[in-house]
């Protein structure tokens, strides 16, 4: 029955224009897609290369608009390193701005990071003049001590191993923006505002990382971790579908997945939500650990080699080819990885073979 007082507007908020629930015919939908195409706005249609082969060719390119991609691993696996050097690799090409989000590190640690993975990806197959990450910190305080015997003012360009880095990093250094995350104020919302602000000041796209979920703060905190964690995935991918941007997001496992002799998309720590709003997820584990043994039991010198490298599964993605295993270098005390990367061939351990 009719009810008056929706002639008001008293109950009527589900499908009012004004909040944002005006749904389009599919006819509009393909007019409008056709005046953006006729004007040239095809940006968001073509993916973002992350700059890791295989990888970008496994899911079609690399990233794209309203897309969720998780990054999960155990602890050392090297989920940092990897989303660090994606929002490198794509802020370097000058296709995208990233803004990285770090509850774990302050800004100055990942510029320290970005300086010794520069030296190594400047340098490779060989390594010969990068410097390493334990050495970047010295390098800055002999720098330090340079200036104060010549009462000069530190300048870290001055300094001759640093200084390639430094050149490469200013090439599209204002094209990586760096966060520290915080309790208090890293919130959904917050990150949504910071998106939406900076597009209106730079038109290039924008691609959102954030290291890691279970940190983003919820407030008032949730009764449990399942429900926080379904309020961030959520929200996440709400920033990503909202504000038209890939949105890459590390993820931690729970307890079983430490304990898991290989680590998959249902050891993430969280709620199911983690596996039903992503579009894309990524599992980092140690080839050492997860190669079937056959492959070294009478080749100790194939294990040892194994233990520098990490295989990468897309256990989901939603636009194309999951369940491919792909391999790539740890060059960890250079603070990256080889992003030539290949298909791995050995056979490799299924966790339910350890479960029966």
């Amino acid at each position: 029955m009719y009810d008056d007082r929706l002639a008001d507007g008293e109950h009527a908020t589900d499908w009012r224009r004004d909040g944002g629930m005006a749904p389009r015919s599919a006819l509009d939908v393909l007019t409008s897609l056709n005046e953006r195409v006729a004007l040239g706005k095809i940006a968001e249609f073509q993916p973002i290369p992350t700059g890791f082969t295989p990888l970008d060719k496994t899911i079609g390119g690399g990233l794209r608009p309203g897309e969720l991609v998780l990054l999960g691993g155990a602890q050392g696996t090297g989920k940092t390193t990897m989303a660090l050097q994606m929002a490198r690799n794509m802020a370097a090409s000058g296709q995208a701005t990233c803004i990285y989000v770090c509850f774990e590190h302050e800004e100055e640690y990942l510029i320290q990071r970005l300086i010794a993975m520069e030296s190594a990806l400047a340098h490779l197959p060989q390594k010969t003049g990068a410097v390493k990450i334990q050495d970047v910190k010295k390098e800055v305080l002999r720098s330090y001590a340079s200036s104060a015997e010549t009462g000069s003012r530190p300048k870290l360009g001055a300094n001759p191993r640093l200084r390639p880095s430094l050149e490469r990093i200013a090439r599209y250094g204002s094209n990586l923006l760096l966060l520290r995350g915080t309790a208090m104020h890293s919130t959904i919302d917050n990150l949504r505002e910071l998106i939406a602000e900076h597009r209106q000041s730079d038109e290039r796209r924008v691609v959102l990382f954030v290291d890691y979920l279970q940190k983003v703060p919820v407030i008032p905190e949730p009764a449990d971790e399942a429900e926080k964690v379904t309020r961030i995935v959520g929200g996440l991918k709400d920033i990503a579908l909202g504000q038209e941007v890939p949105v890459v997001v590390i993820v931690a496992a729970d307890r079983e997945g430490l304990k898991a002799t290989r680590l998959r998309n249902h050891h993430l720590r969280g709620s199911s939500a983690i596996n039903y709003e992503s579009d894309i997820i990524l599992i980092l584990n140690e080839k050492y650990q997860i190669v079937a043994k056959v492959n070294i039991e009478f080749n100790p010198y194939q294990a040892q080699r194994y233990r520098d490298w990490a295989v990468v599964t897309v256990e989901k993605n939603r636009g194309g080819q999951d369940n491919v295993d792909l391999e790539y270098e740890k060059l960890f005390e250079y603070s990256c990885f080889d992003p030539s990367g290949r298909a791995t061939a050995e056979k490799l351990i299924e966790e339910r073979l350890y479960n029966d």
